[in-house]
């Protein structure tokens, strides 16, 4: 599937949990696609699976069963999710490699941090929320949505930047130590 490519990484984000409009621009890393693309497969044989079991009890005349209603329940509930990610994947446009300004944190960038206050670093990748939902990254960095609070202020930020993320009673200082496109 050939997917437009976005000229720049820079976005405006709300901090809102959903998208706002679901005719919007998913951009999205080609490891983010990847995951997309096995949680659809995944989602597609968990449908078949449904629909196999509710044929098989209506077939033995179990209207009433309690395994029915489970089956019918799953049934739904794959149905749903593959019409979410099928939306996202209509919506998806790859994200272009040194999209944004060369070391300075954007979406798909790799960027470890270093929390000050616990001296630990950590790695991360900046992504849109979508696939941060859709599964746990690659060369062990956890994927941060630039939605986040973690996210929305690393954005833009740079290698020796310092900035403190509020959470309500919880501030927490991060220092960036790299950004790599």
């Amino acid at each position: 599937m050939a997917l437009p490519s976005l000229a720049s990484s820079h976005f405006t984000f709300l901090a809102h949990p959903y998208p706002v409009s679901m005719t919007q621009p998913l951009p999205l890393t080609p490891e983010g696609l990847t995951r997309l693309q096995a949680a659809l497969e995944r989602e597609q044989a968990r449908r078949d699976e449904a629909r196999r079991v509710v044929q098989e009890q209506m077939e033995a005349n179990e209207n009433e069963s309690l395994d029915l209603a489970a089956a019918q329940e799953a049934l739904s509930g794959a149905e749903a999710r593959i019409g979410e990610l099928e939306d996202q994947l209509a919506r998806a446009v790859l994200l272009a490699p040194n999209g944004g300004t060369p070391g300075q944190a954007a979406l798909g960038s790799q960027v470890r941090l270093l929390h000050v206050d616990l001296g630990r670093e950590l790695p991360l990748q900046l992504v849109s929320a979508a696939e941060a939902a859709a599964g746990p990254g690659e060369h062990g960095a956890a994927l941060v949505s630039s939605e986040s609070p973690v996210g929305r202020a690393l954005l833009g930020r740079r290698a020796g930047d310092e900035f403190v993320v509020d959470l309500g009673r919880l501030q927490t200082r991060y220092r960036v130590l790299t950004v790599e496109d």
